[in-house]
């Protein structure tokens, strides 16, 4: 039996508390959380005990697995404490605000042969798993541009929250559901980013509500095996894409998204809701059928699961999280320098 804990019980945390308890062999023993009201829900619809501290959590119970869903700011503390003593961690995106933090989470897993998760649940989407099997079948060719934006109304219900707050968030749209698609871009392509301009306009706040970004990237093929570094842009596993990302958009409470890339022989698009193809003159659209949220979500923590109990390919690793967290800090000095920015740690 597999102890499982929560830590961070809003909304979302109750959520992933639920369905961790449902999955055969697991068993949720607590979570934590520093506000009264968030423990006394968790009390009355989990029935199980809430801590007002990691410490006192895992000093209470016995734990093999927590789920982290807390600011993003708080990420790094709270998963290099339960790393130490030898707790597998899933965290929820954005996996840190930080690279240093990143790599410093990865090695202390590696060094306790420890599972460490990041939660982006687009792997899981039917939609953008077509993408990439397409991309990575060849049917359109080797890809050579890429472009993707992401919009939400999202400054209005966040404004108030610690969202917007860049003490606990790290940063404002491009950190939250900006997020998912720099992952969904790197993730489809299997790519890493090189280098990046952005610009970035805060409309007034404390944190970024739109950005765009020009990013350089670079293919690897489906062992995670990267081309010859330093090689000309001319190179055929080098790509050019670029993202917008707004928080000030119309769509609620989903973004609105798309996706599109270009191949030597062909295209491949995601509007929201269809993917697709044009190859040879020919176009066919499929529009897979989505999970709700809850069943996405059952499917990427059940992955974590089978990764720590049955050896299970992980699904959603670090390496992913931390590659949009080298992105997204690379975005956010291009922006505040003006300049194109080298993207750190290809190689991690």
């Amino acid at each position: 039996m597999l102890n499982v804990a929560c830590i961070g019980l809003g909304d979302l945390g109750r959520l992933e508390a639920s369905v961790l308890d449902s999955l055969d062999d697991v068993h949720l023993v607590g979570g934590a959380d520093p506000a009264p009201g968030a423990r006394n829900q968790f009390e009355h619809e989990l029935g199980r005990p809430a801590y007002e501290s990691v410490d006192d959590l895992l000093g209470g119970e016995s734990v093999d697995l927590v789920a982290i869903v807390t600011p993003h700011t708080l990420h790094y503390d709270q998963a290099r404490e339960c790393l130490s003593r030898d707790v597998h961690v899933h965290l929820e995106k954005p996996m840190v605000t930080e690279l240093a933090h990143a790599d410093d989470l990865i090695e202390r897993a590696d060094a306790h042969d420890l599972v460490l998760a990041v939660g982006y649940q687009r792997h899981f989407d039917p939609r953008f798993r077509e993408i990439r099997r397409l991309v990575d079948s060849g049917r359109i060719g080797r890809p050579h541009m890429a472009v993707g934006h992401l919009e939400q109304e999202w400054i209005r219900w966040t404004q108030h929250q610690w969202r917007s707050n860049p003490e606990l968030s790290g940063g404002g749209q491009l950190y939250d559901s900006g997020s998912h698609l720099l992952d969904v871009l790197l993730w489809t392509l299997r790519a890493d980013p090189v280098s990046v301009t952005a610009t970035v306009d805060r409309r007034t706040h404390d944190v970024d509500v739109n950005s765009a970004l020009t990013v350089s990237l670079e293919r690897r093929d489906a062992e995670g095996v990267a081309g010859d570094r330093g090689r000309e842009t001319a190179d055929p596993d080098r790509l050019t894409a670029s993202v917008g990302v707004s928080g000030a958009g119309s769509s609620i409470p989903d973004p609105g998204e798309s996706l599109r890339i270009w191949g030597t022989d062909g295209t491949v698009s995601f509007d929201g809701e269809t993917v697709t193809v044009c190859e040879a003159g020919v176009t066919y659209e499929t529009t897979p059928s989505v999970p709700d949220f809850e069943e996405l979500t059952r499917r990427k923590l059940g992955n974590v699961v089978d990764a720590i109990t049955e050896g299970a390919d992980l699904e959603i690793p670090a390496a992913d999280g931390r590659r949009v967290v080298a992105l997204t800090e690379a975005a956010y000095e291009a922006a505040e320098r003006g300049e194109r920015v080298a993207v750190s740690g290809l190689d991690g």
